[in-house]
């Protein structure tokens, strides 16, 4: 369906009326998402901090499993000698991702694997989406004809084939698995259009509900190259995921992956990646995670189990959080007891306070902060 430039502000097309089958509509969208630009119309991207902006956690962080560094991405490593480590790098003018805008990139290094390619082994890294964000995108994900479309960066300081993939774990676990072929040191621009499938399932909920992510490794337990590639599959944890990996990468101590521009959006064609200002993309990943700081003070009080004033968190958040302490400082007579929150699953989780013990009814106080936690 051709579309036909009238003037620089208005558009027409050689359509008639407005009875379009559903083959037309997808025709028609995906000749308008290109001309929309990096705009795509606003909030296209389901992927939060895939331009890699935002770091709460440092730079550059441990090689534990969860969140180690970068916002909204996720680690896991089993049966390593030395887990790898995440962190944000910055994008050199030399660096192919720098001419679309592009100034930080996730660096995924390997560790020192001394015991060599176990058959157990693994080595990953993903993002996620809640599950109503996947539900209410548009995406009619239960249709092999409807697609959503993903596109990133990526380079490897290795050159062999890389597997990525799609998990839909909530409900359905369906995982769909698709192939790389890098050359070392090399940026590549990797695009992949993805179908429904009848047996997924998105709950309208802020559950789990999409993973994307890169297997740096998968041992051969995990692995069979019956398995087959740009489809979707049950998954359990038993299930082999990708054809046998090449071990290059796995056995080279220091070996990178680089990942940026990560963009996940509705229908078969990828567009311009929607850049965002950064206080957005902060605002969204507070959602997730953020810092907290709380003080109470008594000039007289009561004795036992008592609570201080309320405070809003910077957004609400996902879900009641688990908090961690960088820094406590009290009266002697004083103790920390828990943390309060105000919220539920509809409005979010906004407010939250100190609760204490103190045996002392006299002047006393707490100051208390670190991050509050309610990642996938």
């Amino acid at each position: 369906m051709a579309l036909n430039t009238v003037s620089s502000d208005r558009l027409s097309t050689n359509v008639k009326n407005t009875n379009f089958t559903a083959a037309e509509k997808q025709d028609l969208t995906d000749d308008i998402k290109p001309l929309l630009g990096s705009s795509g119309g606003g909030n296209k991207n389901l992927i939060i901090n895939g331009a890699i902006q935002m770091v709460q956690r440092g730079t550059s962080g441990s090689t534990a499993t969860g969140y180690p560094s970068v916002d909204r991405f996720y680690t896991f490593s089993s049966g390593l000698d030395e887990n790898p480590t995440m962190s944000q790098v910055a994008v050199t003018s030399s660096d192919s991702p720098f001419s679309e805008g592009f100034r930080q990139y996730l660096r995924f290094q390997n560790g020192n694997q001394t015991s060599g390619a176990g058959a157990s082994d693994q080595t990953w890294f993903r993002t996620s989406v809640e599950a109503r964000n996947v539900a209410q995108s548009g995406w009619n994900y239960t249709s092999s004809s409807s697609f959503i479309t993903l596109s990133f960066w990526i380079r490897a300081s290795v050159a062999q084939t890389y597997y990525g993939f799609l998990k839909a774990p909530d409900g359905s676990n369906y995982l769909y698995p698709f192939s790389m072929a890098l050359s070392a040191n090399t940026w590549t621009k990797v695009t992949k259009s993805i179908p429904g499938n009848s047996n997924l399932v998105f709950d309208n909920d802020t559950g789990l509900g999409l993973e994307v992510g890169i297997y740096a490794y998968l041992g051969t337990s995990l692995t069979d190259n019956s398995v087959s590639l740009n489809t979707w599959a049950a998954y359990s944890s038993g299930t082999t995921r990708t054809p046998d990996h090449t071990t290059t990468w796995y056995t080279t101590n220091d070996s990178t992956i680089d990942m940026t521009g990560v963009q996940l959006e509705v229908g078969s064609v990828a567009t311009e990646f929607e850049h965002e200002p950064f206080d957005e993309v902060a605002r969204k990943c507070y959602r997730y995670y953020q810092p907290y700081i709380t003080y109470a003070e008594y000039v007289a009080g009561g004795t036992g189990n008592l609570g201080g004033p309320y405070v809003s968190f910077i957004t609400p958040m996902r879900a009641s959080p688990t908090i961690t302490s960088d820094h406590e400082s009290k009266s002697s007579n004083w103790s920390f007891h828990s943390m309060q929150f105000q919220g539920n699953a509809n409005t979010g989780y906004y407010a939250y306070a100190l609760s204490f013990n103190t045996s002392d009814s006299n002047y006393g106080y707490m100051r208390k902060y670190g991050y509050a936690d309610s990642e996938l």
